[in-house]
């Protein structure tokens, strides 16, 4: 019992970090430019992984190709590419940012299928990817005789840095990095935010510290709760209970996120917009349909295990 309570505990506990995470970066771009608020969250969260592992002891260099592919492909794709989310958020309300992000596990079945070798899809689970298609369709909405009016292009920027997400994911498994994984988060942070400095100066943003309390509350949180401290709340759950169970909470950290957007800051969110959530998560389901299925009876075993 005790250790369903503290899996329970990681991962509620993950779901709310990271659920807040876009209400803070909501709360931050009122005072800091999108590109060099991202950056500054990863500075501060390469500072966290790589003191970490330092403090270990652990190898903690990048030297092995293998582990220097893993993260360029973090740093690229993983990391810099959430600059589309913080300027996608410029626009787009917390919840719906946080409910798009639901379709990372999906796009990342698509992304493994084109480049590792062997993952396969039945038909069942192509029709899952399909529906998640749609689902988000019902989140983006673009108006047809409008194509970028509205928020429509932060909604496109957001479906932009899940792709990448997705991507990034794939591309790390497929280097199959031996390095210590504080380390190699670390690392692709850094360069990430390197690439995010660049990106901001390239940009025209001009280079100045938070100016406000709030906003180096809001650096410090996602730096080092919603980055870093989520960093070890993750790989642990990953560890104990395995991928599926983990990717589950894609889609408890949505709900966080909308219910702190509603009452913080009064967003709305449309029926619509729920409804596409649900049609992501039922592709979802469809897709890992014969896992989810293992995880049940699982769990059916765990609770009927006298004793436990």
């Amino acid at each position: 019992m005790d250790s369903r309570l503290r899996t329970v505990g990681a991962f509620v506990t993950l779901a709310v970090v990271w659920g807040f995470s876009f209400l803070s970066i909501a709360v931050g771009l009122e005072s800091l430019a999108p590109l060099l608020f991202a950056a500054f969250r990863y500075d501060v969260a390469a500072v966290v992984l790589l003191g970490y592992a330092l403090a270990r002891g652990v190898d903690w260099a990048p030297t092995a190709p293998a582990d220097a592919a893993a993260v360029v492909a973090g740093g690229v794709f993983l990391v810099s590419a959430n600059g589309f989310l913080f300027v996608g958020q410029q626009t787009v309300p917390s919840g719906v940012a946080a409910i798009m992000q639901s379709l990372v596990p999906i796009v990342t079945s698509l992304w493994a299928l084109a480049l590792l070798p062997e993952e396969r899809v039945s038909a069942a689970g192509a029709v899952g990817i399909g529906l998640g298609f749609v689902g988000v369709a019902l989140v983006v909405r673009p108006d047809p005789t409008n194509l970028l009016g509205g928020d429509a292009v932060g909604r496109l920027l957001i479906l932009a840095q899940v792709t990448s997400a997705a991507l990034g994911g794939v591309l790390i498994q497929r280097a199959k990095p031996t390095l210590d994984r504080a380390a190699l988060s670390g690392w692709s942070m850094l360069l990430g935010g390197l690439l995010l400095h660049a990106a901001s100066a390239g940009l025209g943003e001009a280079f100045a510290l938070p100016t406000t309390t709030v906003g180096w509350l809001a650096v410090g949180y996602l730096g080092v709760f919603a980055t870093g401290l989520a960093f070890f709340i993750y790989y642990w759950l990953l560890e104990t209970r395995g991928a599926l169970e983990t990717s589950l909470v894609a889609y408890l950290v949505p709900v966080v996120a909308t219910v702190a957007g509603v009452v913080v800051l009064g967003e709305e969110i449309t029926v619509l917009t729920v409804a596409g959530f649900g049609v992501v998560f039922l592709g979802f389901v469809l897709l890992k349909r014969r896992a989810i299925a293992n995880l049940v009876d699982e769990v059916n075993r765990a609770v009927g295990r006298p004793g436990d």
